[in-house]
């Protein structure tokens, strides 16, 4: 018999009539615990805070609400196993990675459901993160052999370098992809640092069930995972003395604060993958229906737009704009929004309350600038959007490049359309905003894909496609972007490591 609910819990009205509610009803009854030095436990207290479904707003869960003593015994047991990891051989550390990886493969249908509920990402958007978390664990520890040093013929001595772990990592992500940024832990571990890895407090329930797998497979201290409710626990992690490297994906604004905090503490290896305000320029000569379908795509509205490489805004040459608006706005209109637990669902929630409010705001905001809404715009009407945090995926017109929505990241479900004459006047659009995370041109001539690549100031550029990321390719921007180093490939695992130069002098 599944237990009863904490108090303050309702899974009656989260689950009621809905797709998969009966696994997720033995699910969300478990209890939710941080791993701290192998042990799985409560918070100091047993101080919880509660998560929601921003489907039907009910609240399924209370997890541990970290304090300050956790994250140090967190930060503490990281340290006294860095010495035995460091000495645990490159292959060794790939196998416990690959291991760890089947059993996320193993619960991966509990996984992706969890993800679904408590992020409000549509169930098979869950299952594609998932896929893409294996397949990254499993890259990196095929990598295992690559954390290699070079001789350097100075003289006739010899002399060599050698990787070494940096020491502990803290690994700090957002809500949109909660599972798959938590698997990224791989790189670190198999370049011989533990990790005390911070979820979202906003979706934190796939990480916690993650950390219930790590505690099989990994010595105590190596993987350490703790989440608190609100800023005080990154900021005390980020702070830590035995905390040498920060890995960071999130806003910018927090980036900051992370850069912020890391230099009044220490001298620390920090890397940020920040916003974007991403901007895709299709010319006259691409294939228009192809680039209509690769604006939507891109966009991720998928997962409600909640996504930092998103081509937020649309650069179309006023000889073909109206043709590619409405190639976009009846794809946008076709798309089915839902119950992110529903298997024909494209697109689900907002995360919360203060993404859903931003999102309408700054709709509210580019209409009163001048903008026009030719697709979405709002709330969807209906009895199944009643409760949950839902914005219609939203294309806007006559957006000048100066526009608040023209300029800032909305993280929402918010295609802005900008027109334009020339190639020049599309790059300096394009590259007129203060992010440089990614951008994209459509046209079948070379010599300007090159020209046009070249000229953006971002750090991932695709020519006639949009949003697909491939594996090993380093995947990072410039400018405020993002800093430190690239991630998905090679570099970022051996972005974990310091290299050491050795001269033997005869």
């Amino acid at each position: 018999m599944s237990p009863t609910p904490p108090a303050g819990i309702d899974l009656a009205a989260a689950l009621a009539g809905r797709e998969h509610a009966d696994r997720l009803g033995e699910l969300l009854r478990r209890p939710w615990r941080l791993l701290v030095g192998g042990e799985l436990r409560g918070a100091e207290g047993g101080a919880t805070f509660p998560s929601s479904d921003p489907f039907s707003r009910a609240v399924i869960a209370r997890v541990p609400d970290a304090s300050s003593a956790d994250v140090d015994a967190a930060a503490e047991a990281a340290e006294a196993a860095r010495a035995s990891w460091r000495a645990t051989s490159a292959l060794e550390r790939a196998a416990l990675v690959r291991r760890f990886a089947d059993l996320v493969e193993e619960n991966r249908e509990d996984l992706e459901l969890l993800d679904s509920i408590d992020a409000g990402s549509p169930i098979a958007n869950s299952r594609v993160d998932v896929q893409i978390a294996l397949d990254q664990m499993r890259m990196f520890a095929g990598f295992a052999l690559e954390l290699k040093g070079q001789t350097v013929p100075a003289t006739n001595d010899l002399h060599i370098t050698v990787r070494e772990p940096v020491g502990v990592v803290a690994k700090i992500w957002p809500y949109n992809h909660p599972l798959m940024f938590f698997c990224r832990i791989a790189a670190p571990l198999v370049a011989g640092n533990p990790v005390v890895a911070k979820p979202p407090e906003a979706a934190p329930l796939s990480s916690l069930a993650l950390a219930e797998l790590a505690a099989e497979v990994f010595p105590p201290g190596v993987v350490n995972v703790v989440v608190g409710d609100g800023p005080a626990v990154p900021d005390r992690l980020v702070r830590h003395r035995a905390v040498r490297r920060i890995g960071f994906i999130g806003s910018e604004p927090t980036g900051r604060a992370i850069q912020r905090a890391a230099a009044e503490s220490g001298v620390k290896h920090v890397t940020l993958e920040l916003g974007g305000k991403n901007a895709m320029v299709v010319f006259p000569d691409a294939d228009l229906e192809a680039a209509a379908d690769g604006a939507v795509a891109g966009m991720n509205f998928t997962w409600s737009g909640q996504s930092c490489g998103s081509n937020s805004r649309l650069l179309v040459h006023r000889s073909v704009h109206d043709e590619v608006v409405q190639r976009v706005a009846e794809i946008v209109r076709g798309r089915r929004q839902d119950d992110p637990l529903a298997e024909a669902s494209e697109q689900g929630t907002m995360i919360d309350e203060a993404q859903y409010e931003k999102s309408l705001g700054y709709i509210d905001v580019a209409t009163a600038e001048g903008a026009t809404v030719v697709a979405g715009g709002g709330r969807p009407s209906g009895e199944r959007f009643r409760d949950g945090l839902f914005v219609e995926a939203t294309v806007l017109t006559g957006v000048r490049p100066t526009d608040r929505i023209g300029q800032e990241e909305v993280f929402g479900p918010v295609l802005s359309v900008i027109a334009f004459e020339t190639e020049e006047e599309a790059v300096r659009i394009a590259n007129d905003v203060e992010y440089g995370l990614t951008a994209s041109v459509w046209t079948n001539d070379l010599n300007r894909a090159i020209r046009v690549s070249r000229a953006f100031e971002a750090g991932y550029v695709w020519v006639n496609g949009s949003g697909a990321h491939y594996p090993n390719l380093p995947y990072g921007g410039v400018k405020r972007s993002g800093v430190g180093g690239k991630e998905e490939c090679l570099e970022e695992m051996l972005g974990y490591t310091e290299e050491k130069v050795i001269s033997f002098v005869s």
